[in-house]
């Protein structure tokens, strides 16, 4: 019989909570997102984390522990090869990567792949490095206009992305030139998880802003995943935010695009309403793209503060059948060098009002406990050759 009718599982995309034992092999050693943040603010006003355990679980300056806290909480480590959203992501719904996607952060695309998809698309590409998506628009937007050649860019992530001018370059070509370089990108020594249309309008320099008509192109999990197994039982599977983007929209049952992560806590809290019977799984990406490659602590934290605000409104319409899990899908420390993601253990908080107990359990080696867990809850069998085992009766 199951414990919850409907539960909400959020990820705070990168909010790591200290480097993993393995962080060396990533070069990320003394990493922790969530404890440097918390160092470089002034004040640090989370009362709603901190009411749950996030001081329990990780020593804050800022935040006292909780003398009775809400929630369970423990830490997880990621027993996948890699730091990438995809692979954290996929990792918590049941699937062990060995393999890493690839990135190419340093360097950017071989010259090879570059010149295929120039021949192929017909346009000469600007760009080919790794940039925040506003300064690579600062920098060659004006040109793109002018001249008709494409902006192709990467990031810390296993992408491929390409700018598109919605009025000069046109929504159709930006899209056709994706699938193209989706095609190209699923050779081996080229496979990204992802290949993203980014449309923007605007004329010049500090005028461009990205439109919503943004589209992902990404690679389909490797096997089925706990998502896929709920959907088929027929359970409602909602994604919030980048979700069906990840999971390329396999085990997805309905979807809504976020435009922030605090648009992305808006719509969690608009399908609080909702009299759906199963999972609701959301991503608040503005913590990773907007303040943890950026490395500004401050920004990361005054969003963490904002999540917070809406956390509290989360809370208070929690049912007694529903079950709240908070975490994350890797690191990404701002106070680090470079841009990239950071090898880290992330928080695992559970809580529903209908919960007698609270407190630590012991950490777990792997974010698979997630799909298990969630699975368990609604009788459904992970699919053959996933990972992780349930912890539904460490939540009691």
């Amino acid at each position: 019989m199951e414990k919850y009718r409907r539960i909400f599982t959020i990820v705070l995309d990168s909010l790591g909570i200290g480097a993993m034992d393995n962080a060396a092999d990533y070069g990320d050693v003394g990493t922790d997102t969530l404890g440097h943040i918390d160092e470089r603010m002034e004040s640090f006003h989370i009362p709603n984390l901190a009411k749950m355990g996030i001081a329990n679980l990780h020593p804050l300056i800022h935040a006292e522990p909780a003398e009775k806290p809400l929630a369970y909480y423990t830490e997880l480590n990621e027993a996948s090869t890699g730091k990438d959203t995809m692979t954290g992501h996929w990792e918590m719904m049941g699937l062990h990567i060995t393999k890493p996607f690839q990135t190419f952060t340093e360097h950017g695309f071989p010259k090879e792949l570059i010149e295929e998809l120039e021949t192929r698309t017909g346009h000469k590409i600007v760009g080919n490095k790794s940039a925040s998506g506003t300064e690579i628009l600062d920098e060659y937007g004006e040109h793109e206009i002018a001249t008709g050649d494409m902006i192709v860019y990467t990031s810390a992530d296993s992408v491929l992305q390409i700018c598109g001018n919605e009025e000069t370059f046109g929504l159709d070509e930006l899209y056709h030139c994706c699938e193209i370089a989706r095609e190209l990108t699923m050779r081996d020594e080229w496979k990204v998880g992802r290949v993203i249309a980014r449309p923007y309008v605007g004329r010049k320099k500090g005028e461009f802003k990205r439109t919503p008509n943004r589209h992902d192109y990404a690679l389909k999990p490797y096997g089925p995943t706990a998502l896929a197994a709920l959907k088929e039982a027929g359970y409602d599977v909602i994604s919030i935010g980048k979700i069906k983007d990840i999971f390329d929209g396999e085990g997805i049952t309905e979807a809504y695009k976020s435009q922030s992560s605090v648009h992305g806590m808006e719509q969690t809290i608009e399908v609080m309403d909702k009299d759906f019977h199963g999972l609701c799984f959301v991503n608040l990406v503005d913590f990773d793209a907007l303040w943890g490659h950026r490395r500004d602590p401050i920004g990361y934290g005054k969003e963490i503060e904002r999540f917070d605000e809406k956390l509290q409104i989360v809370l208070s319409k929690l049912k007694e059948d529903d079950l709240l899990i908070l975490t994350a899908d890797h690191g990404n420390d701002p106070t680090y060098t470079g841009t990239d993601h950071t090898k880290e253990k992330v928080p695992f908080l559970a809580y529903s009002p209908s919960m007698s107990g609270s407190g630590r359990i012991p950490s777990q080696d792997t974010f698979a406990v997630i799909g298990a867990t969630i699975t368990d809850n609604f009788g459904v069998t992970m699919p053959e050759g996933t990972i992780g085992k349930s912890i539904l009766q460490e939540l009691k």
